[in-house]
């Protein structure tokens, strides 16, 4: 489809989920063409040395192979969740029971035998998952059991993934995982020994379950920023796809506008096999009605690679650098900008932002605040204690006017049209220095790591699309994972499970309130 198509349809789109209405059907083939098939890929040796190291895809070859079995990699898991969770704290829950039954059975050839067929996952806790209590970290939600699962759940399960447990997260997907009361749940994987280091949220726990290797992929949500942060943080490969290619039905609501799922995973190939099997039309969400059909994600993924082993870009793209993208992480920045230069195929353009960037992506981004505000005023009149240390930003939005409201997204309208017509029209992905501008508008991102800082947390890039272009982003991030080998490093486990923090005399932090909006997605 052609990319004028693709913005016509994404202005309609973003007009129609402003005001709650759904565009009309287009074909039926707004899904996937044909169901994702991993490619025969080689496997590393440390994957065949422990199966919690294996990707997911690689996972998917080795039990393609026989080399492997479900319950092994699910045994492989909760072994480690068993003995490290205790510090990590990435599980909300765990079904360990319920996971080792499926693996079971998968290895029987009994169930779904989709391309994700034996495939353990974490699933952020905002996500319903059927007779497993979902409480969006919130006293709100505390007996919580859904009797059905959301619909990127049920995609992945029909695809024959298996759910490992709940990923914790920040409390109702505001900040970084805390305990409702603002104490810090889950760290870093990469320093679990100090948990003020940020982990990224409010996907926390389901970024640090991989990380961690105490999954293979797992799912989050982002409405600003928590997807995308949490896999930078953690050395992970995160995927934001445009508003409306992956169903929010079922997931407890932070912002209707800008709500989004997609898949924190291990490197390109992951992310892509995971958005491939969530992604298509939902009658219950009336966001991904009418859009183009989702491309070939896993081919995308796949680099392109010579006989003589050189990688090229599958498609010329123009890579936009914004003029103060080197303004921080200037070595690990200036790497990247050469590692992809040297790409055939990449060409870097520079880009200027328009001279109100600021005003419009900073001080009319509060207009979140009324929406996230507005499903849960019953709470807030009832009692507004189980709101917990997130409870100003909750406040704040009740204090936004109809009118300020109104401005906002007339803002919104005219940063849209700048994005489309100044900065992307003369790039076809745009590296970013934060993911507000995009997130606001509904455009998609991949996130994926660059590095290490002097302190050994890793350092990632975000990079953004045009409308429905998710594949153009995957492109870009597999090239760029062949000819580097960041996202394959990994943290050292802990030392000891429960006695880690105690020893090294660490407290964890509490968040204030002040802290908690000031932080909040």
């Amino acid at each position: 489809m052609s990319r004028s198509l693709n913005r016509r349809v994404f202005l309609a789109s973003s007009a129609a989920v402003a005001s709650g209405v759904a565009l009309p059907m287009a074909t039926p083939a707004s899904a996937s063409t044909s169901a994702p098939r991993v490619p025969d890929i080689d496997v590393r040796q440390a994957a065949l040395d422990d199966p919690s190291e294996a990707t997911l895809a690689e996972a998917v070859v080795l039990m393609r192979r026989g080399k492997l079995t479900s319950t092994t990699l699910t045994e492989a898991y909760l072994d480690r969740i068993e003995r490290y969770d205790g510090t990590y704290q990435a599980y909300a829950e765990v079904t360990g029971e319920a996971a080792l039954v499926a693996a079971r059975k998968s290895d029987r050839g009994q169930g779904a035998r989709g391309v994700l067929r034996g495939i353990p996952l974490c699933i952020k806790d905002n996500y319903f998952t059927q007779d497993v209590p979902t409480r969006c970290n919130s006293l709100i939600f505390e007996d919580f059991v859904p009797n059905e699962d959301a619909t990127a759940v049920a995609r992945l399960k029909a695809a024959g993934g298996i759910v490992l447990g709940k990923g914790q997260m920040g409390p109702l997907a505001t900040t970084r995982a805390t305990k409702p009361n603002g104490t810090v749940t889950t760290v870093n994987a990469w320093t679990p020994q100090d948990p003020s280091v940020d982990p990224g949220g409010s996907s926390t726990g389901p970024a640090c379950s991989v990380a961690a290797r105490m999954a293979a992929s797992s799912i989050g949500t982002q409405t600003g920023g928590s997807i995308v942060l949490p896999s930078n943080q953690q050395n992970l490969t995160g995927l934001k796809p445009t508003m409306g290619r992956v169903s929010i039905h079922g997931v407890i609501p932070l912002s209707f506008t800008r709500d989004h799922s997609g898949p924190l995973a291990r490197d390109a190939m992951d992310a892509a096999l995971m958005l491939q099997v969530m992604a298509g039309p939902d009658l219950r969400d009336p966001r991904t009605l009418g859009l183009p059909a989702v491309p070939d994600l896993v081919r995308a993924a796949t680099p392109v690679v010579s006989r003589g082993g050189a990688v090229r870009m599958r498609r010329a793209t123009r890579i936009g650098v914004p003029s103060d993208f080197l303004a921080a992480q200037k070595a690990l920045r200036t790497a990247l900008l050469g590692r992809l230069d040297a790409i055939p195929g990449v060409t870097l353009v520079d880009i200027t932002y328009p001279d109100d960037w600021t005003l419009l992506t900073g001080t009319f981004n509060a207009a979140r605040l009324a929406e996230r505000t507005e499903p849960f005023r019953h709470w807030l009149r009832t009692d507004p204690t189980k709101f917990g240390v997130s409870l100003l930003s909750w406040l704040q939005g009740l204090m936004l006017s109809g009118d300020e409201w109104i401005t906002a997204q007339r803002a919104k309208n005219h940063l849209l049209r700048e994005v489309l017509d100044v900065v992307m029209g003369r790039c076809d992905v745009l590296l970013q220095t934060g993911p507000v501008p995009f997130d606001i508008l509904g455009l998609p991102e991949i996130a994926f790591p660059i590095g290490f800082d002097a302190e050994g947390v890793p350092v990632g890039t975000i990079l953004g699309g045009q409308p429905y272009e998710e594949d153009r982003l995957l492109e870009v991030a597999a090239a760029y994972q062949a000819v580097t080998d960041w996202h394959t490093r990994r943290p050292d486990d802990p030392t000891t499970a429960r006695s880690l923090l105690k020893s090294a005399g660490m407290e964890r932090p509490r968040l204030s309130a002040e802290e908690a909006a000031a932080a909040s997605s």
